[in-house]
């Protein structure tokens, strides 16, 4: 299922009832040509000038995924907080299109968490085994949206996400994070979360596919000859406390509504 939104308009409750029902959401078209133009050009610079073009994960599941010529060769570029580094980045993550989009979906409050960088290398691009991205950054409970960005058209050739419907309503999940070789990347067990069981969602450049903190997901290896540029941006309730992983202790930034003040809270330290 897709969404239709355009210059002013919002998601309807249809289309809530399904991402929160099915976890995951594809809503076409929330950057503009021009805007997916710039930021493309921008993430290809930062890929030049700042990102880790070596990136893996690792764990059993890559002789599972991958053949041993891919295996050795499998990469990705890897990069976190574009924002930091790029004007056009820190626009994208306060879009009025997207932020309408997330209100629906999290109420009035939302507030802007983290971005990372996720390109696939040509023909060996890697594969990214099934998993949550809760183990990444612990929250206290489901109400945290992970956005992709597309910056490519994606399909079955290139490594489009794939998700395993419903699977967030079972809250987190025991992840594998250490084998006897020694710590390895979070995954679920091979043998009962399988790609082959999971919905794929193609989309074009420009789309946002959201999914849940605790939807399964996974995708497949860039067999094509293009790079697939895709970029995750995290956005969550401010009262959802997190509670371990990247940016924790970090204050993120509203981009609707306010950080309504609880008892005990203190202002954020200025150093």
């Amino acid at each position: 299922m897709t969404a239709t939104v355009g210059q002013g308009q919002v998601l309807t409750d249809a289309d809530a009832e399904f991402f929160w029902e099915r976890g995951y959401l594809r809503v076409p078209q929330v950057f503009s040509p021009e805007e997916t133009a710039e930021l493309k050009r921008e993430l290809d610079r930062l890929i030049v000038e700042w990102a880790n073009r070596d990136s893996e994960w690792t764990g059993p599941w890559r002789q599972a995924y991958m053949d041993e010529e891919t295996e050795r060769a499998g990469k990705f570029a890897g990069m976190h907080d574009l924002q930091y580094y790029s004007a056009p980045w820190l626009r994208a993550i306060s879009n009025p299109r997207l932020v309408a989009v997330l209100s629906k979906l999290l109420g009035p409050d939302v507030e802007f968490h983290h971005t990372t960088m996720h390109v696939k290398v040509p023909e060996t691009g890697m594969p990214f085994p099934m998993h949550q991205d809760h183990p990444f950054y612990k929250h206290d409970d489901g109400r945290f949206i992970d956005v992709l960005l597309h910056l490519d058209d994606t399909n079955s050739e290139n490594g489009e996400i794939r998700f395993l419907e419903g699977s967030h309503q079972g809250g987190a999940l025991e992840h594998i994070t250490e084998t006897e070789e020694g710590p390895c990347s979070p995954h679920l067990p091979m043998d009962k979360y399988r790609l082959a069981d999971t919905v794929p969602v193609p989309a074009n450049a420009g789309d946002v596919v959201l999914m849940t903190i605790n939807t399964v997901h996974g995708s497949d290896i860039n067999r094509s000859s293009k790079p697939r540029r895709l970029v995750r941006m995290g956005y969550r309730h401010p009262h959802n406390r997190q509670t371990a992983g990247q940016s924790l202790g970090r204050p993120g930034l509203m981009v609707a509504g306010n950080r309504e003040r609880r008892e005990g809270d203190q202002a954020f330290p200025t150093e």
